[in-house]
């Protein structure tokens, strides 16, 4: 096989030439790496086409230029390669781990979220990292052999631990294997995933890169959308006052909108060159030299630095009271909450009323199988078609 990763990898990276395989084993390809597979896997499946209609902040936009699932999953996927390529690390694993994160989310952001687990309360619940994992090993389609698409281990791994072990006392960890989510416990009875251990650095790097990218590309949005101004955020996150302050001594007087995006470039900026200098910081203090050597470290690697974190929940703290529970944002998410709970409650009463293969799987199911398919089906809808279908539902109930 011709060398597809010329960069020079440091002996703390994924490295692709010792992957723990695919459950399914493949013939290798000739022309790709088993990470430069998974990540184009990720590409072509239609869940990731899907994104491009799912709701970032805002539901069914009134502009065009704020973020949905999918451009926020191409930033992020952005800055966490930019980051990996500086130290040393695999860029195919970040970026299809970067890429992927957000296949689980269903229609209307977070709020869709929350209904559909209430719905799901008496089954399971719902979770969106569960649900990524699902896509991808079961409901994508595309092979005669597998269902899923049959990732590598490196890839799963890091797809269901980048927020950390999945089992111990971790704040995002689970009290014993009993507690999982339904399809990574059992996935991991087949494919093992060491979920009591953290994943390697490319998964860590792409859930820090998730943060950077939507505190600063929210903020980017609420400002050009009109939720809240300049000043406004300046007055109450002094960091961000300090950028812009900064930006305009630089360059003067600029166009709002050339100002937003350098401001908004140099904050992101600030933040990446934190991670990297705390993240090579914590690899030497804890003496880690091999990616086994992260994963047993028993805390998270890359991260930003006390300072920094300080500073990103300033401005999570503002958009969440200012852009997250704006009245305009609210009553969009209020509508799509009432959708989500409203084809759910009609797909379990009348199955029938999903398309013939949803339908078809529902025959001769109980009560706690139909309703984890009927979740599958909205989970997999975007905004747009969501409405359709619940415009169409309420046709046939009227």
């Amino acid at each position: 096989m011709r060398d597809a990763h010329p960069i020079t990898r440091a002996a703390y990276a994924t490295l692709w030439e010792y992957s723990r395989g695919r459950l399914h084993p493949e013939p290798p390809s000739a022309t790709r790496t088993p990470f430069q597979r998974d990540r184009d896997r990720i590409i072509h499946c239609a869940a990731f086409r899907r994104l491009m209609h799912k709701t970032q902040v805002f539901v069914a936009p009134e502009v065009d230029h704020v973020r949905t699932r999918l451009t926020h999953s191409l930033e992020v996927s952005q800055i966490a390669r930019s980051m990996a390529r500086t130290l040393g690390l695999d860029e195919d694993l970040t970026e299809v781990l970067a890429l992927s994160h957000d296949l689980g989310h269903p229609p209307f952001g977070h709020s869709g979220e929350d209904a559909l687990n209430e719905a799901m309360q008496p089954f399971g619940g719902y979770d969106h990292n569960d649900q990524s994992l699902r896509i991808v090993v079961r409901l994508e389609k595309r092979y005669p052999d597998f269902a899923g698409l049959n990732l590598t281990w490196e890839t799963l791994e890091g797809l269901v631990k980048h927020n950390g072990p999945l089992i111990g006392d971790g704040p995002k960890a689970f009290a014993s294997e009993a507690e999982l989510p339904a399809t990574v416990r059992r996935y991991n009875r087949k494919h093992d995933l060491e979920l009591t251990r953290h994943a390697g650095l490319e998964a860590q790097l792409a859930a820090i890169a998730d943060d950077v990218a939507y505190n600063h590309h929210d903020m980017d949005d609420g400002l050009r959308s009109g939720l809240f101004s300049i000043a406004e955020v300046s007055d109450a996150v002094p960091h961000v006052g300090q950028a812009f302050a900064a930006v305009r001594a630089a360059h003067g007087d600029l166009d709002e909108a050339v100002l937003i995006a350098e401001g908004v470039r140099s904050l992101i900026g600030d933040m990446v060159h934190d991670v990297l200098a705390e993240t090579r910081a914590r690899l030497q203090s804890m003496n880690l030299e091999t990616v086994d050597d992260v994963r047993g470290a028993g805390r998270t690697t890359v991260a930003f630095s006390a300072a920094m974190a300080e500073k990103e929940r300033a401005l999570k703290s503002f958009l969440y009271r200012r852009m997250y529970r704006n009245e305009r944002v609210n009553e969009a998410r209020a509508a799509g909450k009432a959708t989500v709970r409203g084809l759910f409650k009609a797909f379990m009463d009348e199955p029938d009323m999903m398309p013939p293969g949803w339908f078809g799987e529902t025959e001769n199911q109980n009560d706690g199988e139909r309703a984890r398919i009927v979740a599958d089906y909205i989970a997999g809808m975007t905004d747009r078609y969501a409405r359709r279908e619940w415009k169409r539902i309420g046709g046939i109930l009227e």
